[in-house]
This record gives structure tokens, sequence and C-alpha cells, in this order.
């Protein structure tokens, strides 16, 4: 517990050295060109301090320095400039006095009354410097978190350091996204979209969502499959139904089982989930395996393994891995050493609740049920003539008839009888992953995806949930996943917490996604159901899942590697322009998502608050100083791009200003300036609040 203390503490401390640094080089570049223009700074603050709430002050000189009690900023007080609308004539009126003179005065003078036109002002004031000088002010702030961010990514990717980096591979394609309806697959390698190269999946995620989208005709994005011998061009047609343009994909991964790695925010890596298949092989796998053969099929990359694994959900499999060999005291010899281990079928985890069939979301391109007309909006209301059955088990039990011929029987919208269907099913091609924003189910031998509704259709005789006398008719309108109450140490590297899954949390569909969760928790997890019966109130029961005879989950529990690239340059002069390449992407992609969300594109709802960027930072830190100094890479921008908005009290909206000032050659009248002051106060505080609202969940993101 005291290392964990101490592990906390140390990342919360780099980040906030971090954090703070992006605001410090901010305000330092303020202070020195101030300072070198001879105006008087009397106060630097990192934070704000309002109604004079600080942590700490110290004055050296004229500066007062010190560090205010609100973490969401800084400033400079510079004698003759205040962005608060408020003050603006005050702190006007103060400089003119001075001016004058040459003191503290407290009557005006007469000099300063009667030149409004051509104010005196002190010489070592702000409004006393020539409009070029106010403009290298102004602009110092934003020039020097350019410079840090150039630094800290110089010094992210030099020699010495390098971040691990995803390349642009998709690992998971989620049911009944964009992506899975275009057919992509884990393992895809994506070359370019629009004609733009890819290299790293941040790339992917900035093309899509970013991009200039064509939502009738979509994207093109040219794919390296493996086991295809030419590149080959794809039409995505990317949705926008979570406030950004998404496709639906995961980055990739290794043919390797998870490394035995631990930090301070994640837990102990396993190479399989505790309890599952591949969890209770003989002999037990090992972090760091390398699968290279299953049965026998060799294996080359990880799209063949998820292949393997669900073509396979029913027999043992023969898993031959390639391992490091250890020496008696557990010392890597350098030698690599194979061996089998037969790995069992899954069993599905269950509660016994049989839940209403929804309609068909999404048609794969090229699939069986493209060949056969069947439609998104459609409904699979019979199979061969008899009932559905259980909507979540119906994938295992189409694909386990892969080359039969079905026949479906399909309700559409508009036609007042059913239309009934052959279709040829094929070999399942991956493990369809609920989860997308669908939150939808898929049958990878028919290539359809559909809901799965939130209503009790039946309950299972003798199941959990008719144990506890849930009912036909009942709506669940909650779950949460209990971890076990025996405290093991597998349990506590394991890490599984405790989590609730809603309409408010996921989407309309999360009940497949719940479902999915629950399939890799530790034995012993409970599930806290609540749900809702006409003319019963709201009521909570906690259901233990049981293992189901006959239906087998494809993913037998494996771990694998993610795959990262390392982004390193391999000289000083390499460090140097990759740096710059990153911070101007980072820039780039800063300006873009502002276009975006003037344009409405990108959703006001997508905005990161506080919580949400201290998170983030967190996350980055945990995975090691060099991903945490591209994150400030980004942060720092952000800073710079966001503080030039033409925006009345950021340093953009004191720049136009200055130009007006220049063009005019008198700056523009004080009642104007206040005004604007306002309007800019007001946007900015919005914002703040609202940024602050969908950090603490007052507002939703969808």
């Amino acid at each position: 517990m005291l290392s964990l203390i101490i592990g906390y503490t140390v990342l919360s401390l780099k980040v906030a050295i971090g954090l703070g640094f992006v605001i410090f080089v901010h305000e330092l570049g303020h202070f020195l060109v101030a300072k070198f223009c001879g105006v008087k700074c009397e106060k630097f603050y990192l934070g704000f301090d309002f109604w004079g709430l600080k942590l700490c002050k110290f004055r050296a000189g004229e500066t007062e320095y010190g560090i205010g009690i609100f973490p969401l900023g800084g400033y400079v007080k510079m004698l003759g400039q205040e962005d608060n609308p408020g003050k603006i004539k005050e702190e006007t009126e103060r400089a003119k006095e001075k001016g004058e003179r040459g003191q503290d005065a407290s009557v005006p003078s007469d000099a300063a009354k009667k030149s409004e036109g051509n104010p005196v002002y002190d010489p070592r004031s702000f409004l006393a410097k020539s409009v070029p000088k106010r403009m290298a002010i102004i602009a110092a702030g934003v020039i020097m978190n350019v410079i840090f961010a150039f630094v800290m990514a110089v010094v992210a990717v030099s020699p010495w350091m390098g971040v691990p980096t995803p390349p642009c591979l998709i690992g998971e394609v989620l049911s009944g996204d964009p992506a899975w309806k275009a057919d992509l697959r884990p393992g895809d390698e994506v070359l370019t979209i629009a004609g733009k190269p890819m290299r790293q999946f941040r790339d992917l995620q900035a093309a899509i969502s970013l991009g200039d989208i064509n939502t009738t005709s979509g994207v093109q994005m040219r794919i390296r499959r493996p086991g295809v011998k030419e590149p080959f061009d794809v039409t995505v047609r990317p949705d926008r139904s979570i406030g950004a343009f998404f496709i639906g994909v995961r980055p990739g991964f290794t043919t390797s089982l998870a490394q035995d790695r631990k930090t301070w925010l994640v837990k102990k890596r396993f190479a399989t989930i505790p309890g599952t298949a591949a969890g209770r092989a003989e002999p037990a796998f090992r972090c760091g395996d390398t699968i290279v053969q299953i049965d026998d099929s060799p294996i080359d990359n990880y799209g063949q393994i998820e292949a393997k694994l669900a073509q396979s959900p029913d027999k043992t499999l023969k898993v031959v891995v390639e391992r490091t060999a250890r020496d008696a005291k557990g010392k890597a010899t350098g030698n690599a050493e194979r061996l089998t281990v037969p790995v069992g079928p899954n069993p599905m985890r269950d509660l016994g609740l049989v839940m209403k069939m929804g309609r068909i979301t999404a048609i794969q391109d090229g699939s069986p049920a493209a060949a056969a007309g069947i439609k998104a909006g459609d409904k699979i209301v019979m199979v061969d003539g008899g009932a559905v059955g259980d909507p979540m088990s119906l994938p295992a039990r189409l694909d386990h008839r892969a080359g039969q011929t079905v026949r479906l029987t399909i309700e559409r919208k508009g036609e007042k009888s059913p239309t009934v269907v052959s279709v040829r099913l094929r070999q399942p091609i991956e493990i369809a992953t609920p989860g997308g924003v669908s939150g939808s189910v898929a049958v990878s031998s028919l290539g359809v995806a559909y809901r799965v509704l939130d209503q009790v259709e039946r309950v299972v005789a003798g199941g959990p949930a008719g144990k506890a006398e849930l009912r036909s008719g009942d709506t669940i309108v909650k779950a949460t996943l209990i971890p076990p109450a025996e405290k093991t140490a597998e349990a506590a590297d394991y890490g599984q917490s405790e989590v609730t899954l809603s309409k408010e949390t996921a989407n309309e569909q999360w009940w497949p996604v719940m479902m999915a969760l629950m399939q890799q928790c530790l034995p012993g997890t409970k599930v806290e159901v609540t749900y809702v019966r006409p003319g019963v109130k709201e009521k909570t029961v906690t259901l233990t899942p049981t293992d189901v005879t006959g239906w087998n989950n494809p993913d037998r529990g494996f771990q694998f590697e993610p795959m990262a690239f390392d982004l390193r340059a391999q000289s000083v002069g390499d460090a140097f322009a990759l740096g710059g390449r990153e911070t101007l992407e980072s820039l780039t992609m800063v300006v873009r998502t502002v276009q975006k969300l003037s344009s409405s594109q990108v959703s006001l709802r997508l905005i990161a608050g506080p919580k949400t960027i201290v998170m983030m930072a967190l996350d980055s830190a945990d995975q090691g100083t060099a991903r945490l100094l591209l994150f400030l890479t980004l942060l720092s921008a952000n800073l710079a791009i966001i503080n030039f908005l033409p925006i009345p009290v950021l340093d953009g909206g004191n720049f136009v200003l200055l130009c007006y000032e220049g063009i005019r050659g008198k700056p523009a009248p004080e009642s104007v300036q206040v005004v604007l002051s306002y309007i800019g106060l007001i946007l900015v505080l919005a914002l703040m609040v609202w940024a602050l609202g969908l950090d603490f969940h007052l507002f939703s993101r969808r």
C-alpha cells in the first residue's frame, strides 16, 4: 500500500509539474518581453488568486510572485493592462495619473484632464509603449508555448528516449460501426486515407474526425491485408452520431501475449484473463509467449488468430507458442523453446435473461446478407421456421452452421407480410466486438448487425434471473459488475473495478456491451441488475453469472500485446526534424479542431475540461516520461492556438485591438473595449462552465 501511495504521489507530481510548466512558459513569455520593453510587472502568478486566496507568495524587486488557489491558468499583471472589464477604466486612469505626476497621485493632474485625445502615461506602463512593442508582449506567450511544444517533442523523440507509438493497423472492428460495414478486418493496415499517407493510428483518428468528410460518397482508404497480394481501396462512410466522425476501429495487436508490466494506474498485465479457457490451460501461458501456430495453421499476424478463434469456438485448439528459455534461476538463456498448449472451449457466462430482438442496424459489404437483399431496418423474426431464440446466442448458433443454407423470415417496415430469404452462411472472419456506438451484435457468418433491446422477452427457468423472480416484460435500466469479494493476490493484480452500464453511461443498446464485459471479469463477479416493471417501483437484485452448456465464447481469454513502433530519432539533427513534425502536426490538429467546432462537424460536447485533461495527463505519465512529454506538446500547442483566438480578454482579442490601433493611429474607444471585454469574459466563463459540466457528467457527451 505504501509503495502504491508513493507511486501515485510521484505520478501526480510529474503531471502537476508538467501542466504547471505549460502555463508557466506562457506567462514567462509575456513577463520577459514586457521586462525587456521596460514595462512594470506588478504580479506574476500561476493559478488565479481570486478574492486574495493563494497558496504562497513572495516579492522580488517590484514584482509579487505567487501561486493562486484556483489552478485554471495564470497571469502577469502589468501597469496599464487589465483584462477585467470592470477595472479597465480604473487601470487606465491609474496609468495616466502616474504618468503625469510621476507618483501615485491621489488627485488627477490638470494635464491628464486636458489631454484626453493624446493622454500621457507612465513611461513604464503597458499603454505607454508603441503598438509593435505591445504586440510583441501579447504574442510572446503564444510564441513561448510553441517553442515549449517543440522542445518537449524533440526531447520525447530524441535518441535517448523514444515513444512507443501504435502504427496505423486495425486490431478490433466494432460490430455495426462504419468500418465493420465496409468489411475492414483485424490485421488490416491502413496505408492512405483520401490519398494522405498514414503512419500512426493517431493519423487515422485525425483524418476521420477532422477531415473533410462527405457523408454521401464517404472516404477512400487504401488497405493492405495479410494474405492479399496487392493493396486495395475501400470506401468507408464515417458516422457522426457521437458528435464527431468515427469509423469504429481500435489499434492493432501483435501475436505475442501481453508483456508482464505493471504501472501505477494499470495493474499487472496477464497473458490470459483469469478463469477463462486460456487462463485454465495447462501448461500455463506466460506473458510474452508468441503464438506461432494453431492446430495445423501457421500464424503470422493477429488477424489470423482472430479468424481461427472465430471459426472454432466449440473445439479444443492446439496452440503452439514460442517462448524465451530460462535457466533454473529464471534468467533468460537466449534460446527459444516451443510448446503446445491445448485450450478447450470457453463457455459463455449468462444471467438467464433472453432479451428482445431488435432491428438490423447494418449489413456488411460483400456478405451473404448483402447478396440475399437483407437491409438495415429489417428484423429477423424466425430462423428455419422456428423461433429466433436468444438474440445474444444467435451469432454462435449461425456461425456453427457455416457452409449451410438457412431460411430467415424477415419483417420489413412498410410491408404487411414477412419475407423469407435463403442464405448460405460463410465461415466467420472475425470476432465482432460489441462496444461500438451502435452497441450492435454481429453475426460474422451472415454479415448482419442488429440491436438487442433492454426488455426481457423471457426468463430461463432455473437460471440466476429466474431465481431472482425477474419475468417477461421487465425492462433492465442498469447493471453493475461487482468484483469478487475475495481479496486474492490475483484479483488485486488484475485490477478489476466496479463498472456500471446503462443508457446514460453507454448508449441505448448497452446490454450487449455489458454481456461482453461480463465475459472478461474474474470468477465470482456479481451483477447487480436494476429493473422496472409496470405497476412496480424500480427494483435491484444481485445475480451470479453461470456458464452455459453448448454456448461458447470464441474469445478464449487471450490478452495480446498492443503493436507499437518506437518513434525515436537516430541523431540529434533527426530529433529536431522529427520533433518539428510532431509539433506542426499538433498545431495543425488543434487548428482543425477549432475549425470543425465552428462548422459544427465536431460537437461542443467533446470538449475536454480540466478534470479530463488531468486524467489524460496521468494516463500519459503512467506510460512513461516520453509519452507525457508528447502529451505536453499537444497541450502546449492547444494553449497557444486557443489563446490566440480573436476573443476579447484572450491574447488574440487583445492583438486584434492593437491591430486596429495600429491602422487607425488611436486605440478603440474605451467604452467599446469594455463592452467587448464583457462579451469575451462571458464567452470564456460559459465555456469553462460547459467544460466542467461535461467533466462531472452534468451534461451528456452524446
